[in-house]
């Protein structure tokens, strides 16, 4: 029984005719003849009685009908289903993201994505970027967003810098300056975050640089816990300044530079397994980034 059989059976049954379906499907009608026939052998039933007045249905045939318009319609969503995903109306994106772009960068990049592509579904895992890694080699994502990294079966595109500024109190002194040197920043209490984190490194080689050692007042696991004690002037932070747009713009906070220490920052790149076919949703998600950060992925 194949495809070509039923759909000569549902034209004969909704034309009455042999000759009308053969030039609904643009068929010859001994060619409809034939795929009606070699159906009733397989069956081991007449479909059809032949009369002056046209073709009518056997009880055989009508209780087979339903069935086989119902197999026709179900194919038929499956082809509209495959067109969506090559339209990329459709079909799943697997992200995995570092924390702090999980949490201040990809929801607006996502928005933008969802707006092209709303019928696509995705989920998003966060974990440290080594973790991401791990995710991706296994499978369990499609892509990356986290801190630049270099592997062999993974390729990378660097998509912004990470600025990694001092934010302070807005009544703090710095503040009313709006700069300090590493010294005057090392004697002020420090509030560090997330020891098992990148940043927590970056900033100890930060100080370690100026060849100076900072007045710790506490560490916490938090970003936000972090920015919430610097508002209430418990202390000053380095944080990534994606991390302060709002605070910054309402003056909840205050950026302050260091005069005398060139900028910290670390690079933020998409990877994705080397060498693989990339899905068309991947392929989408890749132009979305491009529109925002004007990169561009290998063909």
């Amino acid at each position: 029984m194949d495809l070509g059989q039923l759909e000569a059976f549902v034209q004969v049954a909704t034309h009455h005719s042999f000759s009308r379906a053969a030039e609904a499907l643009q068929l010859t009608q001994p060619s409809i003849t034939a795929r009606i026939q070699s159906l009733e052998r397989e069956l081991g039933e007449a479909l059809f009685e032949r009369s002056g007045r046209g073709s009518r249905l056997t009880d055989a045939g009508a209780v087979f009908l339903p069935y086989a318009e119902r197999i026709l319609q179900t194919l038929r969503e499956g082809k509209d289903s495959v067109d969506e995903v090559r339209s990329v109306q459709a079909g799943s994106l697997r992200l995995g993201s570092a924390p702090t772009v999980g949490t201040y960068v990809l929801p607006r990049i996502l928005r933008l994505f969802h707006e092209r592509h709303p019928g696509v579904e995705v989920s998003v895992r966060t974990g440290r970027s080594e973790q991401v890694l791990n995710m991706l080699l296994s499978d369990e994502v499609q892509v990356g967003l986290v801190r630049s990294l270099v592997h062999p079966d993974v390729d990378t595109i660097t998509l912004y810098e990470d600025d990694v500024v001092l934010a302070t109190n807005p009544r703090h002194p710095f503040a009313q300056s709006g700069r300090a040197t590493i010294e005057e920043v090392a004697a002020q209490p420090v509030i560090l975050f997330d020891r098992g984190s990148s940043y927590y490194g970056l900033i100890h080689g930060f100080f370690r640089q100026a060849g100076v050692v900072p007045t710790v007042a506490m560490e916490l696991d938090s970003m936000e816990a972090t920015k919430r004690m610097v508002e209430e002037g418990l202390g000053i932070a380095l944080l990534p300044r994606v991390c302060l747009e709002r605070e910054l713009a309402s003056g909840e906070l205050a950026e302050v530079a260091i005069s005398d220490m060139p900028p910290l920052s670390r690079r933020i790149a998409l990877i994705y397994r080397r060498g693989r076919k990339r899905a068309r949703t991947v392929d989408a998600f890749l132009e979305v980034l491009e529109s925002v950060y004007q990169t561009r992925a290998p063909a």
